[in-house]
């Protein structure tokens, strides 16, 4: 959905797909019509946003051949169906039995992440529409905190480096605009807003920002309007911004019954990495 500013502004409000299985072009397809069109016909909505989410192996595919892409948009447009913003946090296999800590693997000390995300941006400034400002993706913010030493912040830092030079060329190129946000997450090296101020200052802006998931805000006791005061002073840029939820409980132990009813092993997290 399209929202406008009183000042005139354009804002893309996109439904997220990454909870729905599909792992080639076929998939992600066939969940357009079975999630993305029912929510666009139930809302009244002319054209809905999607938050795109492809696995890393269609993503390679649809990077490497313009004609898969050209494919993907028509049954897009056809569908009434829009995007602005890919989710690239999930590797692959987001929907397996147990996920949530592989989740971050590959991470940004390698090469395998960096060029998921790249071909992610190749296909996002086909899918873009004309009128479209700019496109953005999510991705982890960085790796799960253990293991983390110099050497491996080095590594990433180099990886930023050469995502945003990719990202620059890719404008240079097709003249559309596609940004990265690091999303902060408890448990990760970013875990914080003021983390982020600390760990991600001196990447380059034009392309590189934070996305801000409001439960992972939540979760990390973070006010929203203090975090993003921070952000702006630091000149560290919001590229994307995930409208969720977390659980509250005024007395945990009284509840922890209740509580317990939402563990699931597709969602446990272990305290240090695989």
């Amino acid at each position: 959905m399209r929202l406008r500013y009183a000042d005139g502004r354009l804002a893309h409000l996109s439904y997220c797909t990454n909870v729905h299985p599909a792992e080639d072009l076929d998939g992600i397809i066939a969940q357009c019509d079975a999630y993305a069109v029912a929510v666009r016909e139930q809302l009244g909505s002319e054209v809905l946003g999607l938050g795109l989410w492809l696995a890393a192996p269609v993503a390679a595919e649809l990077a490497a051949d313009p004609t898969r892409r050209k494919r993907l948009r028509r049954e897009l447009d056809v569908r009434g169906l829009e995007v602005v913003t890919l989710n690239g946090f999930p590797y692959q296999a987001f929907q397996a039995p147990v996920v949530k800590h592989a989740v971050y693997q590959p991470d940004w000390t390698t090469g395998d992440r960096l060029n998921y995300t790249v071909n992610l941006a190749t296909i996002l400034v086909d899918l873009l529409p004309d009128d479209a400002v700019r496109g953005s993706i999510s991705t982890l913010p960085l790796a799960w905190r253990e293991p983390w030493n110099a050497i491996r912040a080095r590594r990433s830092r180099r990886m930023l480096d050469l995502l945003a030079a990719e990202l620059a060329r890719l404008h240079a190129r097709t003249g559309r605009t596609v940004r990265v946000g690091f999303e902060p997450e408890p448990g990760c090296v970013v875990e914080t807003t003021s983390q982020a101020v600390d760990l991600l200052s001196g990447i380059d802006t034009r392309w590189l920002g934070l996305c801000l998931d409001l439960a992972h805000l939540a979760c990390a006791w973070e006010n929203p309007e203090t975090a993003l005061a921070a952000l702006r002073i630091a000149g560290l840029p919001v590229v994307k911004v995930q409208i969720s939820a977390a659980l509250a409980a005024d007395a945990p132990a009284a509840d922890a019954e209740l509580i317990r009813r939402y563990v699931e092993p597709r969602r446990e997290r272990r305290r240090s990495a695989p």
